[in-house]
């Protein structure tokens, strides 16, 4: 009879295969919806936002790992330059932006405006008030010209990000990762709750909806957002795709997961 120490043990070693399993599948119909984007010059935009430590670099990493570079592009801006500062806020954004056939990833994106920028004054009340009612109009813009926009923000409890926060700092592997911001990101907790949750509720709607992520298991995340994703691509030719996500994992934005607690407080 196998003792519960082995049983744990057996428990431990199938849970990465599983999940092994279950990405390699996801990533071949990754490959076959990328093949049908180009074949019908389709775009796409996937915006990922969430707070440090959230998981972003990990989910962008698996949906990529296997796509054509040539028509994949993640894009990572780093703070604005001068010339930024004094240009239309969307500027730099929209030379990043996909053409037909290409896929583009933002690992935070202008809603940094709504987040970081706000949270620790990077940008003015005016400026703030400004881009909250100009995005979506913006957005629009974009869907109305035939790019397919997805928003996705990854949530995870203030426990998980001080231990990823600690693990990040301690991880040689890991020092291109550490930012002032990371240092201050526990201390802001509360404001950038409050950043969320306005940005939330003034840049969702049932045309450009946020799909809530809840991230503090990685794994989890990782497939259940790229089972999202491939739910969600309208692609004239696109195999259907059988896996849908978990709603427990991933849903869409409604005010209420902020009073029941399934987005963290």
């Amino acid at each position: 009879m196998m003792n519960r120490k082995s049983k744990k043990n057996v428990a431990a070693k199938a849970e990465p295969e599983d999940y092994k399993t279950a990405l390699h599948g996801l990533q071949i119909e990754l490959v076959k919806l990328q093949r049908h984007l180009i074949k019908n010059n389709l775009r796409i935009l996937i915006i990922f936002e969430g707070r440090d430590a959230s998981g972003k670099d990990g989910v962008i990493k698996r949906i990529t790992e296997y796509l054509s570079p040539r028509d994949t592009r993640v894009v990572a801006l780093a703070k604005p330059s001068d010339r930024d500062t004094h240009s239309w806020y969307f500027q730099r954004y929209v030379a990043e932006l996909p053409a037909t056939g290409e896929m583009v990833l933002m690992n935070r994106s202008w809603y940094n405006r709504a987040g970081v920028e706000k949270v620790m004054g990077f940008c003015t009340k005016a400026e703030h008030e400004e881009f909250m009612g100009s995005v979506l109009p913006f957005e629009r813009l974009l869907v109305n010209s035939g790019t397919q926009v997805f928003k996705y923000y990854l949530d995870i409890t203030k426990p998980e990000q001080k231990r990823r926060l600690e693990e990040r700092r301690a991880d040689p592997l890991k020092q291109w990762k550490v930012s002032p911001i990371d240092k201050t990101a526990l201390r802001h907790w509360d404001e950038y709750t409050t950043a969320r949750n306005e940005m939330f509720a003034r840049t969702h709607s049932d045309d450009l909806p946020w799909h809530v992520v809840r991230a503090d298991d990685k794994k989890l995340a990782r497939l259940n957002v790229i089972r999202d994703l491939m739910s969600r691509v309208e692609c004239p030719d696109k195999d259907k795709h059988l896996a849908q996500p978990d709603p427990g994992i991933v849903f869409d934005y409604d005010e209420r997961h902020l009073e029941s607690g399934s987005v963290a407080p």
